[in-house]
Order: structure tokens, then sequence, then C-alpha cells
């Protein structure tokens, strides 16, 4: 019966953010009220809050699948490998997988979503209540293999850096260039990204 509670939930909670997000990619996202997207996904406003704390949940939740990551990939490194090779590695994994969240990814609804985001002020200043809440789990990390101020000044730059190039890929494929030309260009800046990291260590 849990398992069967559990299914239910998760149906619900996908429910409730796919009209979600249809309707702010369509409207906008300050255009849609919440009792609508209720109504959309057959269930009450109660019940929405209750997957969803605040509207921006409603959006946000899919990049909050990703907190905490980069702390998990330093800690589930393989030995002998530096912690900025190992997020060097997944950020180039992640655009050779397409993954939404490095930017490279010309799929129109993905790219939709990234503007919503980028352009929506309350959204974007979600953004970076999940990326503090990333680099403290980062710097702690890190903190396992150098001093804490060289670990919390490190993952404040890796996961700025992230952030610019992901912003970048998206930047140059809402332009209408090529995924192909994007993705040779995001990997040399990613490169170059983590050069310079590297450097600063």
């Amino acid at each position: 019966m849990t398992g069967l509670r559990k299914l239910q939930r998760q149906r619900v909670h996908e429910a409730i953010s796919t009209a979600a997000i249809a309707l702010f990619l369509e409207r906008g996202f300050d255009e849609v009220p919440v009792t609508e997207i209720a109504a959309a996904a057959g269930v009450s406003k109660p019940t929405l809050f209750k997957y969803f704390p605040t509207k921006e949940d409603l959006v946000l939740h899919r990049i909050a699948d990703h907190q905490g990551e980069a702390a998990r990939v330093v800690r589930g490194r393989p030995a002998g490998q530096a912690p900025l090779e190992a997020l060097r590695r997944h950020f180039l994994d992640g655009l050779a997988g397409r993954d939404p969240v490095t930017g490279l990814n010309d799929h129109p609804n993905v790219v939709a979503f990234h503007r919503m985001v980028f352009t929506t002020p309350s959204l974007f200043a979600r953004v970076f209540q999940y990326m503090a809440s990333d680099e403290r789990a980062l710097a702690e990390a890190l903190a396992e293999t150098m001093d804490e101020l060289t670990a919390a000044l490190l993952a404040a730059q890796v996961l700025v850096a992230q952030r610019v190039l992901a912003r970048r890929n998206w930047e140059l494929l809402a332009e209408g260039r090529p995924l192909e030309e994007v993705e040779r260009e995001a990997v040399r800046a990613a490169g170059h990204a983590f050069d310079l990291l590297c450097k600063s260590v």
C-alpha cells in the first residue's frame, strides 16, 4: 500500500508540474494564476500547495533535482582523481548527454524554459537560493581535501562558472545557432573555465 501511495503522489506531482509548465510557457509565468494550474491538473489549490509550497517551485523543482550534485560528484569521484577534474568530467558528460542543466539542449520547450527562468525576476532570484545551498554543500565536500577557506572560495567559483557556461550555451541556442556548432563552443568554453579554476587553487 505504501508503494501505491508513493506512486500516486508521484503521478499527482508530475500532473501538476506538467500543467504548470505548459501554461507558463504558453502565457508567461506571471500571467498564470495558481488556481488555473490546479484546475488544469485536476486538483484543489490546497492540494497543489502540499506538493509545491510556492509558485516558483512549480518551475524550479526541475532544477532542484540537481541540488547537491556537485558535492556528490566530489565525494563519489574515483580514488586518485582531483575534485576539479571530477567536476570537469561531470560537466563535459552533461554536455555530451544534452543535459538541460548545462544549457546545451535545443528542444524548443527546454530553450523556452530557460528563457522563462532567466527573464522572470522571482524565478532567477530563487535560482540563487538553490545555488547558495549547493555552494555550502560543495564547500563542505571540498573541505575534506583542503582548508575551509580555499574550499569555500573554490565552491563559489565552480558554481558561478557552471552557471555562466549554461547561460551562454542557452543564449547561443536561443540565437538560432546549430546545436553541433554550439556544442563545440561549449566544450571549448568548459575546458577554458576549468583550466582557469585549476590555476586558482
